[in-house]
């Protein structure tokens, strides 16, 4: 289990209890179902997830195409939300829930894989095309908008060309791998408190990679 990042003083601005309009979305992305669960393409909602744990919060709402929940993450009142829409048809259920509380790409936060990092390592990005990662290319193409801030969690690129990529995402992190892993998903929670505050040139000084 992922350690407790925060300190006493940083816990105070992640609550159970949140009110008021939403004011960010955070969403992890993955694919629904117990076959999927430890496998790389599958980093966001494992982040995801421990971001829910540290907020006291459950994802277990049956919405916008997804799982969700509320929580109050530094200072404000945002949804969490996992897609069950399969990785690569992710934008139905982002688009979905932005439509609903009227929030544009720049209150939408995405956490997600990327095989160009290795296991271990971060990087925050306000805006920019979809690296070739299919969930990420379906929130483009259906927000018309690539002004997405999000939080690329790395996963290794494959071991030998032989690897089909499709099989690659789609396999089990190493025991060594998800330890690394887990020390990444920890600064991408610590990142996400300081982008829902406005800091998020302050996230991207401290953990980026």
């Amino acid at each position: 289990m992922l350690k407790n990042l925060f300190s006493k003083s940083s816990a105070k601005s992640f609550s159970t209890e949140p009110s008021g309009p939403v004011e960010y979305i955070v969403a992890g992305l993955g694919n629904p179902g117990s076959k999927y669960e430890g496998t790389r393409h599958n980093a966001g909602f494992m982040a995801l997830d421990y971001i829910a744990e540290q907020a006291g919060a459950s994802v277990d709402r049956i919405k916008f195409k997804g799982l969700c929940g509320f929580a109050s993450i530094g200072g404000k009142k945002v949804l969490l939300l996992k897609p069950s829409t399969y990785m690569n048809l992710s934008g139905q259920s982002i688009t979905e829930a932005m439509s609903f509380y009227k929030l544009p790409p720049e209150k939408t936060i995405i956490l997600y894989d990327d095989i160009s990092l290795p296991p271990g390592r971060m990087r925050i990005r306000l805006k920019g095309s979809d690296g070739g990662q299919n969930g990420m290319k379906n929130i483009i193409y259906l927000s018309g908008s690539d002004k997405f801030p999000r939080i690329k969690l790395g996963t290794g690129a494959k071991p030998s060309p032989e690897w089909d990529l499709a099989d690659w995402v789609l396999s089990k992190f190493t025991p060594q791998e998800l330890k690394l892993l887990n020390e990444a998903i920890e600064h991408a929670c610590a990142s996400v408190e300081l982008m829902v505050q406005g800091r998020a040139a302050e996230a991207m000084n401290q953990y980026n990679s």
